[in-house]
């Protein structure tokens, strides 16, 4: 056995147990054991990290440890381009696209409801949610630890909230997704493009009071779903201020 100084930052030490937190601590290690093994002992997938040091070097996930090695494990960073200095996958995780896992429906809508590309589908397993990251380049939501630690996964982050409107506001933080989302430009049921449509093009599929309220609106080209400004929109578009932190600048329409 061997023994190793371990240092986690930031969010990763939500993982931790608390008398772990915010220090560094010893523990040992088998003589074959790699940076991400222990890692993932210690209880941080290996999706959560960006950056590892051992001994004051960028270091890979298949390092072995050896005894009296100082690791220090850093989660994203949002401030700083580290990419000169990454060993641990090919390309940072910088991705804007997600593939979410079946307990996670409500997070995806609201995703897509930001503009975001979100694959969502309830009887998806674990295999079809691992292929679906690798082979499309998304990154994985899940609150299940376990599927974060396959080997294959490389584009994954772990949920601590546990309502819809909490994870979406966590992922916005911590992926620093406010810049770039564009509300409203997907259609919430199959994720396809909304485009501006003419109101006489879907007027017979309006409910009476929409035809006499509503001048825009918009439709999934896939689905054929009518979108407009209405009730519910005035309620999403409450919570993105929330979330944002901005005003919406009003070009794009959500449907009732």
């Amino acid at each position: 056995m061997v023994t190793a100084t371990f240092r986690f930052y930031q969010e990763l030490n939500d993982f931790l147990p608390r008398e772990r937190r915010q220090r560094e601590f010893a523990s040992r290690c088998a003589r074959s054991a790699t940076a991400k093994h222990m890692i993932e002992a210690l209880g941080v997938p290996h999706t959560e990290v960006e950056l590892i040091l051992v001994n004051g070097e960028s270091a890979g996930f298949d390092r072995l440890l050896a005894d009296g090695d100082r690791v220090a494990v850093y989660p994203r960073f949002e401030a700083m381009d580290v990419t000169p200095l990454l060993r641990v996958r090919e390309r940072p995780l910088r991705e804007s696209r997600f593939v979410a896992d079946a307990h996670l429906g409500g997070l995806a809508h609201l995703l897509r409801m930001l503009g975001f590309d979100t694959l969502y589908d309830n009887h998806a397993d674990d295999d079809e949610l691992t292929a679906i990251e690798r082979q499309q380049g998304r990154i994985l939501l899940t609150r299940d630890r376990e599927l974060l630690k396959r080997r294959s996964i490389t584009h994954g982050c772990y949920l601590h909230a546990q309502k819809p409107a909490q994870q979406l506001r966590e992922i916005v933080e911590r992926l620093d997704l406010a810049r770039s989302a564009k509300p409203f430009t997907l259609c919430l049921h199959c994720n396809a493009p909304l485009r501006p449509v003419d109101k006489g093009s879907v007027l017979e599929r309006l409910p009476p009071r929409v035809r006499e309220k509503h001048e825009r609106f918009s439709a999934c080209g896939q689905c054929g779903r009518v979108y407009w400004q209405g009730s519910h929109w005035r309620n999403m578009q409450r919570l993105l201020d929330g979330v944002l932190g901005q005003n919406d600048n009003g070009a794009i329409r959500k449907g009732e």
